[in-house]
């Protein structure tokens, strides 16, 4: 952190304090609340959870496309996850998952102000948990228990699996993933059998994909702005657009999977619907 930077973020965070204690009085009357989300991982909660009188600021991507609540961000003031923009709105409460630089956290500490750090869900236990956890730190601990009966009633009514079709998860990008992630453990309830091999994000199989053919594809963010158009990736390869032809395709909107949040049961039932057709047209 530069000695200009330190200085600028000690004032603003200096002139918070002394706001809070002006707006406290000798009543001590607790302050408004004044919540500000810094990604848009964070944005969900922030709109699912905060009353709206609440919510002093969303990130710049709160109304994008592969933002699951976007409809919610209309209207809503949006801030740059830098110290200084953020400490200007002076808030009660940050929340955040990857948002900010690496020194951010120390610095809304040091100036006062609750940090909600999101976690990293590997696996669906882990993603009704932090549903739990930040909709209580939000102050909607009741709303939160209710999604996450919710929750667990959706993956009990997933319809059984007869048979386990194999099933390759694309994006534009070029990238698929296996075993070790929150998408594998999302394909493997509804149903399906991973057909990369390798553990964790790779590169598109396309010598593999040459002579062995997945039973389903699983497609994410095709056709939503901003999804990655670049003209070297994978997905641009002859053989993987021809897995797009012929076979049947779950197609997921980004919104569903770009986070590793209570909605990404929308994704688990969307493949699972797709496995129950292929069932029947077997």
């Amino acid at each position: 952190m530069t000695l200009r930077y330190a200085s600028s973020v000690a004032a603003i965070a200096l002139l918070l304090g002394s706001c809070g204690a002006e707006r406290r009085g000798d009543s001590a009357a607790p302050l408004a609340k004044r919540i500000v989300s810094l990604d848009y991982c964070a944005d969900q909660y922030v709109m699912q959870f905060a009353l709206p009188a609440d919510v002093a600021a969303l990130s710049p991507d709160a109304a994008k496309d592969f933002s699951y609540l976007r409809k919610q961000a209309a209207g809503v003031p949006t801030v740059r996850p830098r110290v200084e923009d953020v400490l200007a709105l002076r808030p009660t409460t940050v929340v955040r998952s990857f948002g900010g630089d690496a020194g951010i956290d120390a610095a809304l500490a040091g100036a006062g102000v609750e940090v909600v750090q999101l976690g990293y869900p590997q696996n669906l236990s882990d993603v009704r948990g932090e549903l739990v956890r930040v909709g209580a730190a939000l102050g909607a601990e009741e709303e939160a228990q209710d999604l996450a009966v919710d929750f667990d009633t959706r993956l009990s009514a997933l319809p059984l699996a007869h048979a386990k079709p194999t099933a390759l998860y694309m994006t534009p990008g070029g990238v698929t993933t296996g075993g070790g992630s929150l998408i594998d453990e999302m394909m493997t309830m509804a149903g399906l059998a991973n057909f990369e091999s390798s553990a964790g994000w790779n590169t598109l199989p396309l010598e593999r994909l040459a002579t062995e053919r997945p039973d389903i594809i699983v497609a994410a963010f095709y056709g939503e702005t901003g999804a990655d158009s670049d003209q070297w990736s994978a997905a641009r390869h002859p053989i993987a657009a021809a897995q797009l032809r012929g076979r049947p395709v779950t197609k997921l909107s980004g919104a569903s999977v770009s986070c590793g949040a209570w909605y990404v049961l929308d994704a688990v039932e969307a493949m699972a619907d797709t496995r129950v057709e292929w069932e029947k047209a077997q």
